[in-house]
C-alpha cells in the first residue's frame, strides 16, 4: 500500500496546485477541505476528497484513521491581511486553533513530516526590505501572528515528538497553469497581477495604487512575485528533502528580486493589449515599502530551481487563465 499524503485546503489556490503535481509525480494524495474559498473541480486528477473543517475534530479523526498518512501538507486558512486586522480572531481561529488541533492528530497518529504554509507576513517590515530566514520575525497584523504562532507550535512539536516539518514562507504568489487548467478563482481576491488582469478583461472599472510616495524607483510598493508552479514545485523539493532526513526548518519561496507596482500594470497593459484605469491612493495601513525574499536556503538545501522566474510570464500564464474565466 503507497503512502498517503494529507493535503488540507487543497481546493484552493495554492493547495490544487501543489496536489496536481504530486498526484503527476505519482503520490497518493487525499484533499480535505470545506470548499469555503476552494473548488471541488480543482482537482483535476479526481483526487479523493474529504468535505470537512478543521475545527471538525471527529471528522478529521475518522480522516487519519482511515487513512494513516505518513505526511501532511497544511494549506487551510484565511489569508487576507487587512481583513485580519478587522476580524483578528477569525485568523486565530481558521490558522492557529486549527492548525493546533492537526498537530494534535499528527501526534496522535505518528506522522513523520509536515509541510506548512507559511508567510512573508512574518517578517513584518524587514531591514532593508530584505527578508531572510534569520531575519527578525515581528509580524505587523493578525495574519502573520497567527502564522508565526503556528511556525512555533511546529516548532515546538517536532522538539517534543520527532515530527519532521519544512515552514515554507511564501512571497507574492502570482500566475496561473500554463495551459490554464487552474488558477486563481477567489472572486473578491486581492492579488496585483489577478486584479489588474480582471481591469483589463472590463470585469473591473479601475486598479487602484495604493501608495505613490514610497522611499522606492516608482514610489510604488515593491514585491517579490513568484509563480505558482515555481511554488507548487518547492513543496515537492521540500517533501523530498524531508524523506531523505533533512533537519526541520523554515524556507523563503521567491525570486530575490522586486518589482513595483507600476512595473506589474506595465506588464499586464503590454499582455494584454488594454490601457485600463489606474486610481492613486494613500498607502494602506501594514503596507511595507519593500519586501523581497533572500531565498538562497531552499535551492542549497532541496535542489529547487525556478523554472517560471520572468514578471511576463507570470502575467502571461495569469492573463490566459483569466481570459478563460471571462469567457473570452
Amino acid at each position: 500500500m503507497s503512502e498517503k499524503i494529507l493535503i488540507t485546503g487543497g481546493c484552493g489556490y495554492i493547495g490544487s496546485h501543489v496536489t496536481r503535481q504530486l498526484t503527476e509525480s505519482g503520490r497518493t494524495v487525499v484533499v480535505y477541505d470545506n470548499l469555503s474559498t476552494g473548488f471541488r473541480d480543482a482537482l483535476i486528477h479526481g483526487e479523493e476528497l474529504i468535505e470537512g473543517d478543521l475545527c471538525d475534530h471527529a471528522a478529521l479523526e475518522a480522516a487519519f484513521q482511515k487513512h494513516r498518512f505518513t505526511t501532511v501538507l497544511h494549506f487551510a486558512a484565511a489569508i487576507i491581511a487587512p481583513e485580519s486586522c478587522l476580524l483578528p480572531l477569525k485568523y486565530y481561529g481558521n490558522n492557529t486553533r486549527n492548525t493546533l488541533g492537526l498537530l494534535e492528530a499528527c501526534v496522535r497518529h505518528k506522522v513523520q513530516r509536515f509541510i506548512f504554509s507559511s508567510t512573508a507576513a512574518v517578517y513584518g517590515f524587514p531591514d532593508g526590505g530584505i527578508a531572510s530566514e534569520d531575519s527578525q520575525q515581528i509580524p505587523i497584523n493578525p495574519y502573520g501572528t497567527s502564522k508565526l504562532m503556528s511556525e512555533w507550535m511546529l516548532r515546538d512539536t517536532s522538539a517534543a515528538h520527532g515530527l519532521q516539518y519544512v515552514a515554507l514562507r511564501y512571497f507574492n504568489v502570482a500566475g496561473a497553469d500554463p495551459q490554464a487548467r487552474m488558477g486563481q478563482r477567489t472572486p473578491e481576491a486581492t492579488h496585483l497581477i489577478k486584479v489588474a488582469c480582471q481591469t483589463a478583461l472590463g470585469m473591473r472599472e479601475s486598479v487602484t495604487i495604493y501608495g505613490t510616495d514610497y522611499p522606492t524607483s516608482d514610489g510604488t510598493g515593491i514585491r517579490d512575485y513568484i509563480h505558482i508552479e515555481d511554488l507548487a514545485s518547492a513543496h515537492l523539493h521540500a517533501l523530498e528533502y524531508l524523506e531523505k532526513g533533512g533537519a526541520s526548518t523554515a524556507m523563503n519561496v521567491g525570486y530575490g528580486r522586486g518589482s513595483s507596482v507600476r512595473e506589474v500594470l506595465k506588464v499586464v497593459r503590454e499582455v494584454s493589449g488594454v490601457d485600463f484605469m489606474t486610481i492613486e491612493a494613500a498607502r494602506r495601513p501594514g503596507d511595507p515599502a519593500s519586501l523581497v525574499a533572500q531565498a538562497d536556503r531552499i535551492g542549497l538545501l532541496t535542489g529547487w530551481q525556478p523554472k517560471h522566474a520572468d514578471l511576463r510570464s507570470i502575467v502571461e500564464d495569469a492573463w490566459r487563465w483569466e481570459s478563460k474565466l471571462a469567457g473570452h
